[in-house]
């Protein structure tokens, strides 16, 4: 059943992946400071968090095949009110109810593919599903900065709501045939969940949940003013730096199963680990890498930072599969995600005051800073731990 969750997760990021590469559109519309931008994309991210653990916990009760379906149909009609939205509070509200809708799909998609394949294979599973999610985020872009130049950035909203709609719908109605045909369980296994029992295990545990948590919300701060960067230091199009944004997220194509994969020869931490401490000075990059003829100098940074985050993401979920017990795995799941999502959301913000006060060289620094030291922090506790 793989490839259809690939395909519902495609359905689920059509929209939610707009807020970012449509912001210049958006700022230019509302005269809106970097503050202000940030709070577009926090707006959605903030709400998108809280889903999650209501989400989990319904999903653990009624069943992954409605959650998943009710999120991917809920942030299609969440989509089409942000294009109709004509104020910048409209659009903020919109874009909330966008994240509330569409927090039931992780919890509820990832605990059911891991659950379906042996355990030495849920890295590769977890990372070719999340080629669904990295194909929208990479298509989003180019196809929302095509419409949005045509039709204005609400017609982009609109006009993707629909498909993500029908895909959604279409999901529902696979998966209800091809489990009901194959009668499809989860799979069991003889050997007993790791669970941890020590307070060394503690440590690692929260020292890994924190690496995770944080490597993830400064990426995604960082990502949500790319574009903004991109049209403001550079001096280009809001086209072309929507267009940008696309080469990070294409990194998932091949990177996510790739992450998968060393997840399961090498193991969960070591691979969330170097992966943190690469994040450090590629973030660092960014102040100093040139545009390039064509772009190609920041696109090959972008498509390295794209690679870095794709690689730990699906060594992060697999780790915490690994450690929950098959009855509260959605609802755990949802915490985590919660944690991500609140933890960027936060961030976004003040990195865009930051910017504000001090501009992009001195805020990415700062990223850049505290993201190594969390890794180096975190690695004392992890250093020798596998998964």
């Amino acid at each position: 059943m793989l490839p259809l969750f690939v395909l519902a997760h495609l359905a689920h990021h059509l929209l939610t992946a707009l807020p970012t590469p449509l912001l210049p559109f958006i700022r230019n519309e509302f005269t809106l400071d970097y503050t202000q931008s940030g709070l577009v994309v926090s707006a959605f991210t903030l709400a998108y968090g809280f889903g999650q653990i209501p989400a989990g916990v319904v999903a653990d009760r009624i069943g992954a095949r409605r959650v998943i379906t009710i999120g991917i149909c809920g942030v299609a009609v969440a989509g089409i009110l942000v294009g109709l939205s004509q104020a910048y509070t409209m659009v903020l509200i919109s874009l909330a109810v966008m994240g509330l809708a569409g927090g039931g799909y992780h919890p509820a998609a990832s605990p059911l593919i891991s659950a379906s394949v042996e355990p030495e294979n849920q890295g590769r599973a977890l990372g070719i599903h999340l080629i669904g999610g990295s194909a929208s985020f990479f298509l989003a872009p180019i196809v929302a900065a095509t419409i949005a130049a045509t039709w204005g950035w609400r017609g982009s909203f609109i006009g993707l709501a629909v498909p993500t709609m029908v895909l959604g719908i279409i999901f529902y109605l696979l998966l209800g045939r091809r489990a009901g045909r194959a009668k499809v369980q989860p799979r069991k296994t003889d050997q007993p969940e790791e669970k941890p029992s020590s307070p060394g295990r503690w440590r690692q545990l929260i020292a890994f949940l924190v690496l995770s948590v944080f490597t993830q919300a400064v990426n995604f701060s960082v990502i949500s003013f790319i574009t903004l960067f991109i049209v403001d230091h550079f001096k280009v199009g809001e086209e072309t730096a929507a267009a940008f944004l696309a080469v990070i997220y294409s990194a998932g194509l091949w990177a996510s199963p790739l992450g998968g994969y060393l997840s399961d020869r090498l193991g969960r931490v070591p691979v969330v680990l170097v992966a943190s401490f690469i994040t450090a000075p590629a973030l660092y990059l960014l102040n100093h890498v040139p545009y390039g003829p064509y772009g190609i100098g920041i696109g090959a940074l972008l498509l390295f930072l794209g690679m870095i985050m794709y690689i730990r993401a699906p060594a992060a979920e697999a780790y915490i599969i690994g450690r929950t017990s098959e009855r509260t795995r959605s609802s755990i799941l949802g915490i985590f995600y919660f944690s991500n999502m609140e933890m960027g959301a936060v961030l976004a913000p003040v990195l865009g005051s930051l910017i504000d006060r001090f501009g992009f060289y001195t805020s990415f620094t700062i990223a850049a800073a505290f993201m190594l030291v969390t890794a180096l922090v975190c690695s004392v506790f992890l250093w020798r731990s596998r998964n």
